[in-house]
């Protein structure tokens, strides 16, 4: 988040009680930042992975050796 602002939202009484703990507060505004942003098609892991990629990319990796790492991390996860 760049720049945090306030906005109004109607919501349930259940969940203005939740709302009424500051820290709640926070955590549910940053998820619901980050919702909003997939709302508009803008889904901030898909922006960040792309960028990790085309750094890989200029630093001479290709698209192949990429992969296989990825693949290569996920078997070692998984085992």
């Amino acid at each position: 988040m760049n720049e945090v602002v306030k906005v109004e939202i109607p919501v349930d009484a259940e969940a203005a009680e939740v709302l009424k703990d500051a820290a709640a507060r926070e955590r549910l505004g940053k998820l619901l930042s980050r919702i909003a942003l997939l709302h508009q098609g803008k889904d901030p892991l898909i922006e960040l992975l792309g960028r990790t990629a085309a750094k890989a990319r200029e630093s001479g990796l290709t698209d192949g050796e990429i992969d296989a790492e990825l693949a290569a991390y996920n078997a070692e996860r998984r085992s």
